[in-house]
């Protein structure tokens, strides 16, 4: 049997959301973004919020959640993303996301993000999102406080 290889990369959304409150375990946070304290040895844990809106040809609606984020003492971002998202048709997809922050080589507050998709719903209207295979790519502005995804079905 031979694999569909057309439309591998639909484009499905784009995402603009922005943080909105962090929880610190110890390393503050804005001290952290300012160079001010290292990584301890064990690393870094934030719990990272936020809320927005995605948009796309697919899939409309706002998105609001929790990013667990851990900092290794290398200095590697390792997300952990679980949110919802209510569309704009009133359905609730839930979603679950893993992949890493890169910062900028220049220390500012900039930084690039990849990551995976994984969703799940009961909805017949989305249901075809349970088996589909996303990936992300998109900034981060952590100063301001500004995450804008693209996300793409293959």
């Amino acid at each position: 049997m031979l694999m569909k290889t057309e439309n591998l990369t639909d484009h499905l959304f784009e995402e603009d959301v922005r943080l909105t409150g962090i929880t610190e375990f110890g390393t503050p946070w804005v001290e952290f973004l300012n160079g001010n304290v290292a990584i301890p040895h064990e690393g870094a844990r934030f719990n990272i919020s936020f809320e927005g809106f995605i948009d796309g040809p697919r899939l409309k609606g706002h998105k609001k959640g929790v990013d667990y984020v851990y900092v290794r003492a290398d200095g590697k971002f390792i997300l952990d993303i679980h949110a919802e998202i209510k569309t704009d048709d009133g359905d609730n997809i839930y979603v679950h996301e893993d992949g890493i922050l890169i910062p900028a080589e220049d220390g500012s507050a900039q930084g690039e993000l990849r990551f995976t998709m994984n969703f799940s719903t009961s909805s017949p209207r989305y249901s075809w999102l349970n088996r589909a295979q996303v990936w992300a790519a998109g900034t981060v502005d952590m100063e301001k406080g500004v995450v804008k995804i693209k996300a793409y079905q293959s």
